[in-house]
């Protein structure tokens, strides 16, 4: 078990760069994300562990499905092939299909994420 707290202590994450480092595209920034791998790999067809990001923007179109829950700040997603947005703070939570392209806008100095990532086509 892996359990995320939004009272647990924060654990060091590993640099990951900037959004073009995960297949992104800066919009406004520049940006730095980190993150750390903690359940399956890159390669399994689940994966998940947590994951952080400087304020700014960014949009990527999604290469797994994922559900995810805030656990630091607050972030505005937009669902580009509909056009909603939704403001998400610690605890909330969301699920995004593989294909999905999405507009990351970080409003707080940074977020941080708990994420478990799906590759399979459904």
């Amino acid at each position: 078990m892996l359990p995320f707290k939004l009272d647990m202590d924060r654990i060091e994450l590993d640099a990951w760069g900037a959004p073009e480092d995960i297949g992104a595209t800066t919009l406004e920034g520049p940006m730095q994300v980190s993150g750390k791998l903690l359940f399956g790999t890159l390669e399994t067809a689940v994966s998940g562990g947590l994951y952080a990001a400087t304020k700014g923007k960014y949009r990527v179109v999604y290469a797994f499905h994922e559900h995810a829950t805030l656990l630091d700040g607050q972030v505005a997603l937009t669902d580009e092939t509909t056009g909603q947005t939704v403001i998400y703070g610690p605890g909330d939570s969301w699920i995004i299909a593989k294909g999905t392209p999405v507009i990351w806008d970080v409003r707080s100095p940074s977020i941080r994420k708990s994420y478990i990532a799906a590759m399979a086509d459904l």
